[in-house]
């Protein structure tokens, strides 16, 4: 394989979009409700290394949410959060910046959509509430699996000849 062909990084997309709905969805207890911590956010630090795969991570999200989220709001919100994050982290430069946007754009939103399905009588009351506890999971992911997981696919020859060099 001499090139990374645009074939290469639409297969690559689509295997990580598939990992992040099968991890969901088998974690689905911790991946779901305003306690939550998706394990499968951590692989959001990708998009770091293969900006493509963010638009698979999208896919994955809906994917996951589709058959196990928290209704119609989270299918459009929870997945768009994930993009936005995605689409920024693919252009950061610093690692420890990259996992950021990942905690700060699903704190936001799937927050914000979480008190609204939850508690619409009190949005805002609950809505820093919410905000607190996705942020918190999302940080876990990101930082205490993200960020190790980012050390060690350095380290993957296949990684080290394709990533964007940082």
């Amino acid at each position: 394989m001499q090139n990374d062909t645009k074939l290469h990084k639409l297969c690559r997309a689509a295997v990580i979009g598939a990992l992040y709905a099968a991890v969901t969805l088998l974690l689905a207890p911790i991946s779901y409700g305003n306690l939550q911590c998706r394990v499968s956010e951590a692989l959001c630090i990708l998009p770091w290394f293969f900006p493509e795969t963010g638009w698979g991570l999208f896919v994955g999200c809906l994917l996951a949410n589709l058959l196990g989220g928290n209704g119609p709001l989270d299918i459009v919100f929870g997945s768009l959060a994930t993009l936005i994050a995605c689409l920024i982290t693919a252009r950061l430069k610093p690692r420890g910046l990259a996992l950021l946007p990942p905690v700060i754009v699903n704190a936001v939103m799937v927050g914000a959509m979480l008190a609204y399905v939850i508690t619409p009588d009190s949005f805002w009351a609950s809505y820093p509430v919410f905000a607190l506890e996705v942020g918190v999971g999302e940080a876990v992911a990101m930082y205490v699996l993200g960020l190790p997981l980012s050390y060690l696919l350095e380290r993957i020859p296949y990684v080290k000849k394709y990533a964007v060099k940082h």
